[in-house]
């Protein structure tokens, strides 16, 4: 049975003007980025940020931003024209794990992210990740080409922010989980613009990770980065940038620290039990499944059924707002062939959905796959 999913937004945008890309971005989401903004002003009330306090972290972190990237403040400025909205909302949107990780307790999303080190296109790695998101905002998100930038970039988004997971044209492939740390605080790069400047900047992981070291950081997210040659995952937190390695050729993630010295700080009552049991399902299929030897090998690993670790995350019938969590998404990366997958649902749905594939090359398209 095909299912008959609605389709997905795709943005593209195209300058070398920070300002203009933005602009661009903003008039493509212009009827659907203001209720987005207000689903996340909610979900800030509901685990207790308030509007006053969400304007004042967005524009602190404004501050951090334009001292550090100032092309990123224009770009932003650019998508608030573009949409009919404020430049501080939509920093919000973009800082938007930053202000949720002042609310006590809230669970700020669940992800988790596999990559096998190397056995696909010409011995490349390649990998897959759920996003696990609030299902209300499962409207919200789109995937995008951006050309402009040093690399052009695809991958997906949410409205208005300007990068999550995706690839470059240079074939750098970034995965997205976040993280919770004690001091974590907004008062930092985002973590999203983090991703963003990445796609857009870096040309190979160790580039990506002299961009990272360069950023001031304030709270918590694993980025792990893949190209054609390697795969490290970036411990951002806090504390600095800390790498994992693979071992045994994979290397998994999902959402509490691996590093020791991160998971000195973790927050706790975030993830644990959940991260850890979802981490140790992947592992033992790491263990006991035939070695992967192309991306779409990995989608059974993230397969999962009821009185299972959630790797397919599906919202309890009872459960409120601020509480539905759902894998809105599943991305492959294949730096090799610098391809994207994405498709709108769990690994499970990949039975009946289709994958939507764009090429990371300087002239990007997008196609139905």
């Amino acid at each position: 049975m095909t299912d008959t999913h609605p389709a997905r937004a795709h943005v593209r945008v195209d300058d070398t003007r920070p300002r203009e890309r933005g602009i661009a971005r903003g008039e493509q989401l212009r009827d659907d980025l203001p209720a987005s903004l207000d689903l996340y002003l909610r979900l800030f009330d509901t685990v207790g940020v308030t509007e006053h306090r969400v304007r004042d972290g967005a524009r602190r972190l404004a501050d951090v931003v334009g001292a550090w990237g100032p092309r990123y403040v224009e770009e932003i400025e650019g998508v608030a024209v573009g949409a009919g909205l404020e430049t501080w909302q939509v920093m919000a949107l973009n800082g938007r794990t930053e202000i949720l990780a002042q609310a006590n307790g809230a669970r700020p999303g669940e992800c988790s992210t596999l990559v096998h080190a190397g056995a696909g296109h010409a011995g490349s790695p390649f990998g897959i990740q759920t996003w696990d998101w609030h299902e209300e905002l499962d409207p919200y998100w789109h995937t995008h080409e951006v050309t402009g930038t040093r690399h052009s970039y695809v991958g997906l988004t949410e409205h208005g922010i300007l990068g999550k997971i995706g690839m470059n044209s240079a074939g750098l492939g970034i995965f997205f989980n976040i993280l919770g740390h004690r001091d974590d605080a907004p008062a930092g790069v985002p973590v999203h613009l983090l991703s963003a400047a990445v796609l857009g900047e870096a040309g190979s992981v160790d580039e990506a990770l002299d961009l990272l070291h360069s950023a001031p950081i304030a709270t918590s997210g694993a980025l792990t980065l893949l190209d054609a040659k390697s795969v490290v995952c970036a411990e951002v937190s806090p504390v600095g940038v800390a790498t994992v390695h693979p071992t045994q050729g994979f290397l998994a993630h999902t959402n509490h620290f691996l590093d020791p010295a991160n998971a000195e700080g973790e927050k706790r009552g975030l993830f644990e039990p959940d991260s850890q049991e979802r981490y140790g399902l992947i592992a033992s299929r790491v263990r006991r499944y035939a070695e992967p030897t192309e991306a779409d090998h990995l989608v059974e690993y993230l397969y999962s059924d009821p009185g299972q670790p959630q790797l397919c995350c599906v919202p309890a019938p009872d459960a409120v707002f601020g509480q539905r969590w759902a894998t809105l998404a599943t991305v492959l990366l294949e730096p090799g062939r610098r391809r994207v997958r994405v498709l709108a649902g769990t690994p499970i749905d990949a039975r009946r959905r289709p994958w939507i594939t764009l090429d990371a090359t300087e002239s990007v398209d997008v196609a139905g796959g």
